[in-house]
């Protein structure tokens, strides 16, 4: 009967199927150890937010090629607010966010609910607050009609070597 396939038929085609992904698997070079995050080059997203921004916008300059940036936005509807994600040298995340919205849930949201500690740590000409979380800590810098924090799994040192790499511009407005 012609035109009719058999089971046999069926387990014959699945089983030169499967030998071609055997083989692919197979001769195809794949690494296990490599590396899977993705970085992302943050140079226009930071222009483009520099002038859009109403403040000036934090993006760290000299920082080593170990720190790798794997992920950046900004959402001007979303309270103007500008995102910039990096993995440190030792594989900790370190973001650096500033909005307008200055409001407590805002800073719960971008610390993983970390709490400020009363103290400072000086990077800088500046003073930063501590803030320590369970999940992140974060040092805080409080401006006139926005925030800037530098918040992630890093330590300290981490937070603190990531703002003293910041460099804050504004671009010019409806260029």
């Amino acid at each position: 009967m012609k035109g009719k396939q058999t089971i046999w038929d069926m387990v014959r085609s699945l089983a030169v199927i499967g030998v071609v992904v055997a083989g692919i698997y197979l001769f195809i070079p794949h690494d296990e150890n490599a590396d899977p995050t993705r970085t992302v080059d943050y140079r226009v997203e930071t222009l483009t937010a520099r002038r859009a921004a109403p403040y000036p916008v934090a993006a760290p300059v000299g920082l080593p090629e170990d720190w790798r940036a794997t992920s950046v936005s900004y959402q001007r509807k979303n309270a103007a607010a500008w995102h910039l994600g990096f993995l440190d040298p030792g594989k900790q995340y370190v973001a650096v966010e500033q909005s307008t919205d200055t409001s407590g849930k805002y800073l719960g949201r971008i610390t993983q609910q970390a709490k400020p500690t009363g103290q400072t740590q000086q990077v800088g000409d500046a003073a930063w607050e501590r803030w320590e979380g369970e999940k992140y800590d974060a040092l805080v810098k409080q401006e006139q009609g926005y925030v800037t924090v530098v918040t992630g799994t890093a330590s300290f040192d981490g937070l603190g070597a990531m703002a003293a790499a910041l460099e804050f511009k504004q671009g010019q407005q409806g260029q």
